[in-house]
């Protein structure tokens, strides 16, 4: 899906690291939320209240998973997804535009 039709878009940003990730929510109808963000090139670490899928736009990461040993490679097009009350690792390569969704 390229756009969202019928949301509501909060005007505060989430900034991250020193503003080097941010993002805004984007509320369906349904109560569905998602956020539309950028990450510049660095290494993070973010916990997890919900499941997360957070889709890669463009751009290229690395990600470690929860009981993971292996990075994952991610670039434009890919996603991956994050169990609820976990933390990851990533490392973003390039700038990078991402989408990222919450499931109960």
């Amino acid at each position: 899906m390229s756009s969202f039709e019928n949301v509501t878009v909060e005007r505060l940003a989430n900034i991250y690291f020193d503003g080097k990730v941010s993002s805004r929510a984007v509320i369906f109808p349904n109560g569905e939320k998602k956020t539309l963000g950028i990450m510049m090139p660095g290494e993070y670490r973010f916990d997890t209240a919900k499941k997360e899928l957070m889709e890669i736009q463009a751009g290229a990461v690395s990600v470690l998973l929860p009981g993971e040993e292996q990075w994952r490679d991610i670039k434009g097009g890919e996603s991956f997804e994050v169990p609820a009350n976990a933390a990851f690792d990533i490392k973003v390569s390039e700038v990078t535009d991402y989408c990222c969704s919450y499931f109960d």
